[in-house]
């Protein structure tokens, strides 16, 4: 039984966390690219602080990775981002019934538990503009509580891009 509750546990810890899909040109080189900037007309779908926050917690985690941003960089980063709303669908029921005679008659009502979800699909596009266009793409998904404290945000952007970047350079088969 308490092996049944770890496990328990273990999965809700997982199933809440960021998802993240990948894609990429396989005829990319990516040792060729050690310098990056982002597109000046930038529309995150952010606010202008969580802007630039991801933007800060994405410059510490390039530079750990060895890349530099510069002026006249090897590749521009593209970011998009949407919120999305999952409705919960989680009902409880009430029901009457009853019958006599030969009839029977019925009412059954659906008393919603919970609240809708929100979470935060985030777009990263790396593009050279000189060679192939767009070759390497992240897309995350994760929870997000639009009240969250501007610490709280920034160590969700941290998470994320942590994330994001786990599997950067791909591995080619």
């Amino acid at each position: 039984m308490k092996n049944l509750k770890l496990l328990f546990i273990a999965f809700l810890l997982t199933s809440c966390g960021t998802i993240v899909n990948y894609d990429y040109e396989k005829s990319t080189n990516f040792d060729d690219y050690k310098t990056y900037n982002y597109f000046d007309d930038i529309e995150t779908g952010l606010s202008e602080l969580d802007t630039k926050r991801l933007i800060r917690v994405m410059d510490k985690k390039l530079k750990a990775m060895g890349f530099s941003r510069t002026d006249n960089p090897d590749f521009y980063i593209d970011i998009q981002s949407q919120s999305i709303v999952s409705r919960n669908n989680s009902s409880v029921g009430v029901g009457v019934g009853g019958g006599s005679g030969g009839g029977f008659g019925g009412v059954s009502v659906g008393i919603p538990v919970g609240q809708n979800k929100q979470s935060r699909e985030l777009i990263i596009d790396f593009v050279d503009e000189t060679k192939t266009g767009l070759f390497w793409q992240a897309i995350s998904e994760s929870s997000f509580n639009p009240n969250a404290s501007p610490e709280k945000r920034e160590a969700l952007f941290a998470k994320i891009i942590d994330k994001v970047f786990a599997e950067y350079p791909p591995q080619k088969d």
